[in-house]
């Protein structure tokens, strides 16, 4: 099959011929119908942070079941599906407690004896965050994807594999943000825009977009933002404090900035919290003020929203197709696989909300 691959960090991907195994007793082989293009691939491929190399990149994504191992349950062959990266054990100490998107165990993955997921004409291939999505078919366990409704657009439903539950699940579950109350989102990329959406869904009052690009502001408002910021013009934390009058109830950084992580935290009122939903490059620190604390303003993380995705994103669906969740915005191009590279040169302009690869039928 086609893949792109991860060779050399700070070097593009290459399309390349990877062969796939046939699947194990909890594993699903799926024909990959589109996949997205998520800045957490850029951080990999510049070196940010680091993953074992040659690897297929890509995470968010949706396809068609071709074929399942003889102890799956969950999925048939036929049934359209979208990923997740957050594979589950099922059974460990943070599956049983409800936090699914916090399981580590290797029970999802091929032990080392075993052979691998992807091979290589010349060697080994590493799979990438459980998935390897930028190829033609994944294999993958079958705790790292959820059937839905047959009717769901596939390139719209790869944007909830990863964009989309994270986002939103921030909003709605790490944040827990309420009807009535007030949200500044710093970022409006395809996370900052479904963390716009989510706290829309959720009842948020006032939904306060900031950005460095001027244009991304009309795309704010139409996920549901109220007001939008830009901030190479102003000062986004002052502008915050001034409008709500004292600060936000959530405040959530999707860029992946140590500095952005402290504005966030800096714009909240007495009681607030504030969500790291962006991947700050490992080594960085965040420096905020001890005695800000004694506000009880909260600084947390939030792993792809805190899933718990077989039920979430059944869920996305529906919402998507009564008019609630906005997807058909956030797709800025649609690109083929050889154009991969040339995705990510425009991630990196910023001017585009999500590229989404989409593979011939």
């Amino acid at each position: 099959m086609k893949a792109a691959v991860l060779r050399e960090v700070g070097k593009p991907l290459q399309i390349e011929q990877v062969q796939i195994n046939k699947p194990g007793p909890h594993e699903v082989l799926i024909r990959t119908a589109a996949a997205g293009l998520c800045h957490s691939d850029l951080h990999f491929m510049q070196g940010s942070y680091p993953h074992p190399l040659p690897a297929v990149l890509g995470h968010e994504s949706a396809g068609v079941v071709e074929m399942v191992g003889s102890e799956v349950r969950t999925v048939k062959p036929g049934d359209h599906v979208i990923t997740c990266l957050s594979a589950f054990c099922g059974h460990c100490e943070f599956c049983l407690t409800g936090h699914m998107s916090l399981c580590v165990s290797p029970d999802t993955k091929r032990g080392k004896d075993e052979e691998p997921r992807l091979t290589a004409p010349n060697g080994p291939m590493m799979q990438f965050l459980n998935l390897s999505s930028f190829a033609e078919q994944m294999l993958i366990h079958e705790h790292a994807c959820v059937a839905i409704r047959p009717d769901m657009p596939l390139d719209r439903a790869a944007l909830i594999g990863c964009s989309v539950t994270t986002g939103v699940g921030a909003a709605i579950h790490t944040s827990n943000v309420r009807p009535g109350e007030t949200v500044a989102v710093i970022g409006c990329g395809g996370v900052g825009l479904s963390a716009i959406n989510g706290a829309a869904i959720a009842g948020a009052s006032r939904i306060i977009a900031i950005d460095m690009v001027a244009s991304k502001g009309n795309l704010a408002m139409e996920f549901g933002a109220t007001d939008f910021i830009d901030a190479s013009q102003t000062d986004a934390v002052k502008e915050v404090i001034e409008m709500t009058k004292g600060g936000v109830h959530h405040a959530f950084e999707a860029i992946g900035m140590a500095k952005t992580a402290e504005q966030a935290f800096n714009m909240l009122r007495r009681g607030g919290t504030a969500n790291i939903i962006g991947m700050i490059p490992v080594g960085q620190m965040v420096s905020v003020m001890g005695a800000a604390f004694l506000g009880e303003k909260k600084l947390q993380g939030s792993l792809m929203g805190s899933n718990r995705f077989p039920v979430d994103m059944p869920r996305f669906v529906d919402f998507y197709m009564s008019g609630k969740l906005k997807l058909d915005q956030m797709i800025s191009q649609r690109i083929k696989l050889e154009q991969v590279n040339e995705g990510f040169e425009d991630m990196k302009r910023g001017e585009l909300a999500r590229s989404v690869i989409v593979f011939d039928a």
